[in-house]
């Protein structure tokens, strides 16, 4: 539990992309047709890297995985020089190799290849130093010289970190159709010195709805912070702080003042925080928090342990030393003691606070302002200090406050309950991403069904934690949100046999995903890709929802439009897109846009899905100069090199022959304005 927190924490930080190592990478030419690949690893001071082998249930070892390729065979493992020492590491608790200052790793290959060639492929390995531990993945390339193939035995071949189709003969056939469109990188190469472009329409529709979304996580920061004060680490705090304010001889205003002085502090160390993810923010951090599976399965392990210690099961604190210096500072009285004592509660507050911000930051980083952060942390801390800096304005007030008891522990409770259920969003996002079979829509509704049927009965008293009070009758607050809770129960039930749900679409499954549905029978899904759905490129892994057709291939839908003479709809969407779900689950649903959907040529282009293509599709982009050799990639470089923009979800129309028929896309949107942006794509406006 201790080595998962420490993980979690470290990951929440949100330094992800500040890189302690750096790579260069050479070929050293051997007798005849060998060669070895020399990887060389700079570490920064206080750092450390870990060994290509490491015990079980410890840190991520050094890896080096290789891009599918028949012009060269590895030979044997890869070396490490020097040999990684065995020391004690205090964070795992084991002893494990670990290098510091520098270090090479060497693999000797087979050069296959008459004529010069690259080799490609992904470094992935974790750093550490004393406070954190940060996973990395890094790409990497070398130019090798062909040279006449000369056989010769060779033993060892294929071994250690190399995929089963590396360097041999069963590569994945030639596709029907080249692609010669291509892709930003994604978060794979987040942390390697990629060109960090990102554009986004600066007028228009896109504009106008990332204010909105700005404007809803400000929001969403401030009823975190309101909410945030109703915990049993906060609510108590507050006459004894209040009564801080009016110690000694303090007239009204100084009172005022220490209260002002108070809850700004609040605001600015918690904005603090958020300086931290504008600072190490990137368009491919936001990518990574959205879509790679460390940092859903770190943040799903942050949701399970803080949900747990709300339950009881543990407590979560800071160093009570730090909390003990700092209360030190606040007994010297002053407006700087009011300062420290905004410290103090940052510090012991952290076991409630913790998963507000956690959620906070996750959001704000995904975000597409720098400012998102450290606004949303500061509206956060404002909203968590307003309370003591109203009250110090009118401490009467605090006679009519509720007294501390044990319905501060309910609304604990209550808050793990919910953590627990959206806890299961990063999982569905890991099987959504990487195409997995983790579970169905019915098993992801069913546990949602059960967590909040279990709330509800403990609203009502019926379930008892151990450190609760016996509910000897229920108020009338607990009974709305008792009625509030099996209400939402029962809009889950109908979920289980096919109904959309579509106000909780972002958060759930898609329909792709159901096993049974009462409209379209058992066992099948009205949703799920026609025979005609599956033939096309790509059919296997993506589908489109409502039942509608279309490619997932640029060229062989252009293809097919010019066939047919329709217009096209691209859809720049990703995994992970809870936007392009909402559209979809909200906008696309809609009788009249299902009917006009059904007009165009729909080709849907994930940027995000990291599927290799076969080898003779990959290109070097124009815009990066970086290998694109995925589906995603491959997709958001085109969307970025035609329409100079990387946001999801984003709407183009474009004619028979790929012509685009407006300046400009659109991207979230009403069902009106999207119903018009469909209207004019057919002529009709």
């Amino acid at each position: 539990m201790k080595k998962i927190l420490f993980v979690a924490l470290a990951f929440a930080t949100l330094t992800l992309n500040a890189n302690p190592v750096s790579w260069s990478f050479t070929v050293n030419p051997l007798q005849g047709n060998r060669a070895e690949l020399v990887f060389s690893a700079n570490i920064q001071p206080g750092w450390n890297l870990y060994s290509i082998d490491v015990p079980p249930n410890g840190p991520l070892p050094t890896e080096f995985i290789y891009n599918p390729s028949n012009a060269f065979r590895v030979i044997g493992n890869v070396r490490e020089v020097p040999v990684a020492p065995i020391v004690f590491d205090a964070t795992f608790e084991m002893e494990v190799g670990k290098h510091t200052g520098n270090a090479r790793f060497i693999q000797q290959i087979e050069i296959l290849s008459e004529t010069d060639f690259t080799i490609t492929g992904e470094i992935h390995y974790m750093v550490c130093d004393d406070v954190v531990c940060i996973p990395f993945d890094y790409e990497f390339r070398f130019s090798v010289r062909g040279i006449p193939r000369t056989p010769a035995p060779v033993a060892n071949v294929g071994a250690g970190h190399v995929p089963p189709n590396v360097g041999t003969d069963e590569t994945s056939a030639p596709a029907d159709v080249d692609i010669s469109t291509g892709s930003m990188s994604d978060d794979r190469n987040a942390d390697a010195e990629t060109l960090e472009t990102s554009v986004t329409p600066a007028t228009g529709d896109q504009n106008r709805a990332s204010n909105d979304r700005f404007l809803l996580f400000i929001l969403l920061a401030i009823g975190a912070g309101f909410a945030a004060v109703l915990t049993p680490c906060v609510f108590p705090l507050i006459p004894m702080t209040v009564s801080f304010f009016m110690s000694g001889e303090s007239t009204r205003r100084q009172t005022i003042t220490k209260g002002l002085v108070f809850g700004f502090s609040v605001a600015f160390l918690y904005s603090l925080l958020g300086v931290v993810v504008a600072i190490t923010n990137s368009p491919g951090i936001a990518n990574a928090l959205s879509t790679h599976w460390i940092a859903n399965v770190l943040f799903f392990s942050l949701f399970i342990i803080f949900a747990c210690s709300f339950f009881g099961l543990f407590e979560i604190t800071l160093p009570a030393s730090l909390s003990n210096k700092l209360d030190a500072k606040a007994d010297k009285g002053g407006l700087i003691a009011a300062f420290f004592m905004a410290a103090v509660l940052t510090i012991v507050s952290f076991s409630c606070t913790g998963p507000f911000v956690a959620v906070l930051l996750i959001e704000a980083a995904r975000g597409t302002s720098a400012l998102q952060p450290i606004l949303g942390m500061f509206a956060f801390g404002l909203a968590l200090g307003l309370p003591f800096m109203l009250l110090s304005m009118a401490p009467s007030l605090l006679k009519k406050l509720p007294k501390s008891g044990g319905w501060l522990n309910s609304v604990k409770v209550v808050f793990a309950f919910i953590l627990l259920a959206f806890s299961m969003t990063f999982l569905q996002t890991i099987q959504s991403v990487y195409n997995l079979s983790i579970f169905s829509r019915e098993v992801y509704l069913a546990i949602w069904i059960v967590i909040f049927t279990l709330m509800g009965f403990y609203l009502l008293g019926k379930i008892k934690f151990s450190h609760d009070s016996d509910v000897k009758h229920v108020g009338v607050l607990r009974l709305f949100l008792v009625i509030a809770t099996f209400s939402f129960v029962v809009y889950l039930i109908p979920g289980l046999f096919g109904a959309p749900l579509s106000r909780i679409a972002t958060l759930t499954p898609p329909m792709s995903k159901q096993e049974f549905n009462i409209a379209g029978g058992g066992g099948a899904t009205v949703f799920a890709p026609t025979q005609q759905q599956r033939q096309v490129r790509h059919g296997d892994i993506f589908t489109l929802p409502h039942g509608l057709q279309g490619f997932f291939d640029y060229e062989e839908g252009l293809a097919y439009a010019q066939q047919t003479g329709r217009p096209i709809l691209l859809d720049f969407t990703g995994h992970g897109c809870r936007n392009c779900r909402e559209m979809e689950a909200r906008v696309w649903s809609d009788p009249e846009v299902l009917a006009l959907l059904n007009e165009f040529v729909i080709i849907a282009l994930y940027t995000n899905d990291r599927t290799v293509l076969p080898e003779d599709e990959w290109f070097v982009s124009e815009l990066d100069g970086r290998l694109k050799n995925t589906i995603g990639r491959q997709n958001a470089d085109l969307q970025m090199r035609r329409f100079g923009t990387n946001t999801l979800p984003y709407y183009v129309v474009l004619d028979s022959d790929g012509n685009p028929l407006r300046e400009r896309g659109i991207g979230v949107s009403s069902i009106a304005e999207f119903k018009e942006f469909l209207l004019f794509g057919l002529g009709r406006r």
